[in-house]
């Protein structure tokens, strides 16, 4: 069993994961200094598949990349690029190597990208890819084919509460929670009475769906304007850019922020951790974690 379905469903305890950075060269000796940054702090770790529609290594060979150097991985499989059957082929790789956490996404539009002629595939959506994997986990493939032995998957999703209509977030939480997700990683939300809101509404609906929002490490207000500005799904309310960027120690103002929000997360209902993304890349993850009364594995 893996250790996040372990703390997830059988404990009370905190969850930590991360985002392993994209990997575009550099071999092994990138993902092992990577992996010793990480691996004191979270229980998994986001391999991701081609993020914002930028084309890099493998989401399954990233993901075996991690598991080799100690990481627990979560392999994201997105629904741009792919139909049913490569879909269901990445799911079968991961079992054969032992992976077991999946996420499900459908994936930034490839105009978020630096290739926007590419072909969107969009065979299924996020919803649709959840079920499947579902459906392998009961020992066949989405066309009655056996598999045996099944794969052992602890299946995963995304939502963003803080992106219109939000009730309507609400209600694809529910759906991707019937279709076979156990948790959701919440989008950057720097909206604390929306993710109040979802929360409390998932909650109330789907009472055994954990949550993990995610929060950012940022060194300044540019990376705020910039993600308000040209990250699809992420508002930042101006008082906030402005709040850090009239600061002295714009640096200090951020973590400042940043850890205030991960508090208000964590006192939220169905909230069972936080997924943390870092674009400071200093020491502040170290401080960052141990002011959230943690402490490093050995």
């Amino acid at each position: 069993m893996s250790v996040m379905r372990e703390k997830l469903e059988n404990t009370n305890e905190t969850v930590f994961t991360a985002e392993f950075p994209s990997i575009d060269g550099g071999g092994m000796a990138k993902v092992e200094k990577s992996a010793a940054r990480l691996a004191p702090w979270f229980d998994a770790v986001n391999a991701t598949d081609n993020p914002a529609a930028h084309a890099h290594a493998s989401n399954t060979s990233s993901a075996i990349a991690m598991k080799m150097h100690g990481l627990e991985p979560i392999m994201q499989i997105v629904c741009r690029d792919k139909n049913r059957l490569a879909i269901q082929a990445d799911m079968m790789g991961a079992a054969l190597h032992g992976i077991e956490n999946i996420s499900l996404l459908t994936g930034d539009d490839v105009t978020a990208g630096d290739e926007p002629e590419t072909r969107r595939v969009f065979d299924i959506d996020s919803t649709q890819a959840i079920n499947i994997a579902r459906i392998l986990t009961t020992g066949t493939y989405l066309s009655g084919r056996k598999i045996n032995p099944a794969p052992d998957f602890y299946i995963s999703a995304v939502e963003n509460p803080a992106a219109p209509p939000f009730d309507y977030r609400i209600e694809r939480a529910l759906k991707k929670y019937r279709a076979g997700a156990k948790y959701l990683q919440l989008q950057i939300c720097y909206h604390p009475d929306r993710l109040e809101k979802f929360c409390a509404g998932v909650a109330k609906i789907a009472p055994d769906l954990k949550l993990i929002p995610t929060i950012v490490l940022v060194k300044s207000a540019k990376p705020l304007g910039f993600m308000n500005d040209k990250v699809p799904g992420i508002d930042i309310p101006l008082d906030t850019i402005n709040r850090v960027s009239a600061a002295s120690d714009q640096a200090d103002e951020a973590y400042k922020l940043t850890l205030e929000l991960a508090k208000h997360a964590l006192s939220l209902p169905a909230v069972r951790g936080l997924h943390v993304t870092d674009f400071r890349h200093d020491d502040s993850l170290d401080s960052f974690m141990y002011d959230l009364g943690q402490k490093p594995r050995n």
